[in-house]
């Protein structure tokens, strides 16, 4: 049995590499499902923690619907995670229709040259289950980031066990989502799975005494899956209009 953690923070990797995880996924702001890290994120994760690392590979937040200027900047992504020491590098691209976006995909596979790939949850919310596990099982992905299609695992494990199934060793199925410590037990023994993904964190409180939290340092909300807040062509205008009449007055 393999129990892999996913972390954003290096404090989190210590704690992983105290505990004795066999895995983490290493990603930046799991508040927004987890996103691509920074490399010295990644140099520094590699000398703390000796287990394998799997690297997230997501630009941005939001839906799993990427441009062509992301996809290529996620290719960039991957060959610097291979440089850097990463075990394997997980991403997920859909169509909008939500079937896989296989030209995007087979791009990023490219880029990984054998490098071995994970696909994320973008699965859950992709139209085929089924469908999708025999392609991504076909391109050669090593497993497929799960919760069955609900929004968590404890609420999905015939799903999960339909899917194992379903993978017969081609792939692996690895649950993830929503986990809590005390389900891992139960999640293994209804589902057949022989590898497991959570968080397992708890609230650190600040070790700032000088605070100001009247003052935040980004959104108080976070936005849902399918909106995101861009820059605004005709906003950017307004402001370079401003910063012209501030000049001739």
């Amino acid at each position: 049995m393999l129990l892999e953690i996913c972390v954003d923070s290096l404090d989190s990797v210590i704690a992983c590499a105290e505990a004795g995880a066999d895995r983490i996924e290493l990603c930046a702001s799991l508040t927004e499902g987890g996103l691509t890290p920074s490399a010295g994120i990644l140099s520094q994760a590699r000398a703390l923690f000796p287990g394998e690392i799997a690297f997230m590979i997501r630009p941005r937040g939001g839906d799993f619907a990427y441009r062509p200027e992301e996809i290529f900047s996620m290719a960039a992504d991957i060959e610097l995670a291979r440089d850097l020491g990463a075990d394997a590098v997980v991403f997920g691209c859909l169509e909008p229709d939500g079937a896989l976006d296989l030209s995007a995909i087979e791009t990023l596979l490219d880029a990984c040259d054998g490098f071995p790939a994970v696909f994320h949850r973008a699965f859950d919310v992709c139209r085929d289950l089924p469908g999708a596990l025999e392609i991504l099982a076909e391109l050669g992905f090593e497993r497929i980031l799960t919760s069955g299609g609900a929004p968590s695992v404890i609420e999905a494990l015939d799903p999960i066990a339909a899917l194992v199934q379903q993978a017969a060793g081609r792939i692996d199925i690895l649950p993830g989502g929503g986990i809590k410590a005390d389900q891992v037990a139960e999640i293994i023994r209804r589902t057949g799975v022989n590898q497991i993904h959570l968080s397992a964190r708890t609230l650190q409180e600040s070790a700032m005494t000088w605070r100001r939290p009247d003052i935040p340092m980004g959104a108080a909300t976070v936005p849902g899956e399918y909106e995101r807040r861009i820059a605004d062509v005709g906003l950017i205008t307004a402001a370079r209009q401003g910063l012209v009449q501030a000049r001739t007055e």
